[in-house]
């Protein structure tokens, strides 16, 4: 009874999702793992609370499945597939090939049909980016063999819900060359309608939409069910229609709010009762009983791992790759995590006019081990070797965030204005217990570069100008700006205090700080908000999005003017670290203050390269005319936030950039900058660039 009742069956998903996952995470498990022995515990093998055939987890695991392909396909970078097109569709090719055709070799040995076997080959042939945040963290993601294996990716999950089609549609019967031709031709429209018809009613939505983000979370949301149902309608699985849609909004979303939305929803609810439903329909005693599945699945497992170094090798030698970079390849095309588990399911419950399943629960058992091994050992290859890539030099003396202290007018502004725009900074001040040492930031950062700063203090408008809500707030805003100017005028620093009466809090702040050609802008934190909705969903997120210049959040435990050592974590050479050990070297001069940059390394980094790293910080510091004493300390330790959080102990202030990833599964991954962020004791500014 308890298995029947939709709303006692959905509570206990919630509880598992609520409660698995952050258990298995504290022992270094992926928390789908979690999610997949619970549904084992709670299935038909075990507690029985649960029923994989009950309407509520169809439903949702319906949902979780597409939603699952669509976050793939939005996960996919396109822009740097566009970079490096020819590699990566030869990469593409290789890693695609290889595995489809040894798949279908050991389904022909373990005496499958032609139709499974090509199948099982489809389910080696795509792989899901699991490790990409390691890559990213490691500042790694511009070398070239990264950029070709994470373009590989749009042709080798394509390819796969490809062959699944058709392989779906030869079982289901009455497939002629006639109807096989039909299909292709259809899929082909149904493709070019979806990928560019999509990606044009969504930018013309958006441009059309404005600011309305509950509007745009429901036209991708609809988008992604359209594309499903359309797939369907010309005769091939949802899932690639759903692939297809995250393709098609990929340019449309960037890397907006809306974005960040439409994957959390995924990510804590739909995606997770996928996987727990994946857990109900592994039966491990049937599986333990039969040798020859588990033979099969020691056989998937050794075929994918070989077959996808294979292809690796190939492209090394293809495009004279080092071991390194063939390593890393090869590891960040390991995993088997979205199409393939989607994929499974689909050709699982498959059946044709006979009743019989594409593939047996011998394929549907491998596949998951085959997930939970790829799924650890990947990532694990991927830190290891990963370490060891080099990246070419980025264009510092352009970019946004490493020349944020520079006038931001561009070049053409500056040939039609001759005297050029004085530095700026936007100061949104909203609490007058913290506005103090907000303004003294901006004051000490402006009068170093003599420039003005900008204090802002927003109103929420109202349907009726006179409403006296309204005139409260701005009677609020006055007095807030008014203790903002005597402040700003203890550092001799030139103020033009604004007040804005503004719908949208984020977009009150960064129309401003256009409208001022700031700069740089200065917001703070309380820690008496929770770090995800800090950083999640809010006004600093917003702001990081929409804004047209960096953004430094800050949490100031003391005055700015009181700090003497500045700690700033360093893990690439990006023009991202250069802006953080810009901000820390102004606020240094001004305070005759020291910088550490801390490089926090894997212990079986080589020395040369320890070294060579080294050298390049310091040449990066140095290029700096301010006379400050930076130094550079690099620890070789795993655990770089706990390093941080220790070493931090004797600082004042810690500068660190604000970041976030997630995985092409749209399951969130936790981030440096979040574990440090909770137990630093002292000051912290967090620099985010422009349209993050």
């Amino acid at each position: 009874m308890l298995a029947q009742s939709p709303i006692i069956a959905f509570t206990i998903l919630i509880l598992v999702i609520f409660t698995v996952p952050p258990i298995f995470e504290r022992f270094r498990l992926p928390g789908l793992v979690g999610l997949l022995v619970a549904g084992v515990v709670l299935g038909q093998n075990g507690l029985n609370l649960l029923n994989s055939e009950s309407e509520t987890i169809k439903l949702l695991s319906e949902i979780g499945k597409v939603y699952l392909m669509f976050v793939a396909g939005l996960e996919i970078d396109l822009e740097q597939f566009r970079k490096t097109r020819n590699r990566s569709i030869g990469f593409g090719t290789l890693t695609f090939l290889v595995p489809l055709i040894t798949g279908i070799i050991i389904g022909r040995l373990f005496n499958f049909g032609w139709n499974a076997s090509v199948l099982i080959g489809s389910l080696l042939a795509s792989h899901t980016l699991l490790a990409y945040p390691i890559v990213s963290r490691l500042g790694v993601v511009t070398n070239e063999a990264v950029t070709v294996t994470i373009g590989a990716t749009i042709f080798t999950d394509t390819g796969a819900l490809l062959v699944l089609a058709i392989c779906v549609g030869i079982h289901a019967g009455k497939f002629t060359a006639l109807s096989l031709v039909t299909l292709l031709a259809g899929l082909a429209i149904y493709s070019v309608v979806v990928l560019f018809g999509f990606d044009w009613l969504g930018k013309e939505f958006f441009r059309r939409s404005g600011d309305e983000q509950g509007n745009q979370f429901l036209f991708i949301l609809l988008a992604l069910f359209i594309a499903s149902v359309g797939a369907q309608v010309i005769g091939v699985e949802k899932i690639v229609g759903a692939f297809l849609a995250g393709l098609a909004v990929n340019d449309v979303l960037g890397r907006s709010p809306v974005r960040e939305k439409v994957e959390f929803v995924g990510s804590v609810l739909f995606i997770p009762c996928f996987f727990v439903d994946m857990g109900l329909l592994i039966d491990i005693p049937a599986f333990l009983k039969t040798l020859s599945s588990v033979w099969l699945t020691l056989v998937i497992v050794a075929g994918l791992i070989g077959s996808k170094f294979i292809a690796a090798f190939l492209a090394k030698l293809l495009y004279r790759y080092n071991n390194a970079e063939l390593l890393t390849m090869w590891s960040l095309s390991l995993p088997q995590v979205a199409a393939t588990l989607a994929a499974t399911l689909v050709a699982y419950k498959s059946l044709n006019s006979a009743g019989e399943r594409l593939i047996n629960e011998g394929v549907l058992n491998s596949v998951i081990v085959l997930m939970l091994v790829t799924a650890i050992v990947g990532p694990i290859i991927t830190s290891r070797f990963a370490t060891s890539l080099t990246v070419p030099q980025a264009n510092l003396a352009t970019d946004k965030l490493s020349t944020w202290w520079q006038s931001s007018m561009g070049e053409e502004v500056e040939e039609q204005t001759p005297t050029p725009s004085p530095f700026t900074v936007v100061v949104p001040i909203y609490n007058p217990k913290t506005q103090r040492y907000l303004i003294e930031m901006a004051a000490l950062l402006a009068r170093h570069e003599s420039g003005r700063i900008v204090p802002l203090s927003i109103a929420v408008g109202r349907v009726h100008m006179d409403d006296p809500r309204l005139n409260a707030a701005l009677t609020q805003c006055r007095q807030r700006l008014a203790g903002a100017l005597e402040i700003s005028q203890e550092f001799g620093v030139e103020a033009s205090p604004v007040t804005r009466i503004d719908d949208d809090v984020a977009l009150g702040i960064s129309r401003t700080s256009r409208e001022e050609n700031a700069n740089l802008v200065v917001m703070g934190w309380s820690r008496n908000t929770g770090l995800r909705a800090r950083l999640f969903g809010n006004v600093i997120d917003s702001v990081f999005w929409s804004s047209h210049c960096p953004v430094a959040v800050t949490q100031l435990l003391s005055s700015p003017t009181k700090i003497q050592r500045i700690l700033v974590p360093v893990g690439d050479l990006t023009p991202q670290t250069v802006g953080a050990v810009k901000f820390a070297q102004i606020l240094a001069d001004v305070n005759r203050a020291q910088v550490v940059l801390l490089h926090v390394c894997d212990r079986r980094t080589p020395q040369a390269q320890v070294s060579k790293f080294e050298s390049q910080l310091a040449e990066i510091a140095a290029q700096s005319k301010l006379q400050v004493n930076t130094s550079v300390k690099t620890i070789l330790n795993d655990d770089i936030a706990r390093v941080i959080i220790r070493e931090a102990e004797a600082f004042d202030l810690v500068v660190m950039r604000s970041t976030r990833y997630r995985t092409a599964g749209g399951l969130a991954v936790s981030e440096v900058t979040t574990e440090v962020i909770k137990e630093l004791n002292c000051s912290t500014v967090l620099l985010g660039e422009p349209h993050s």
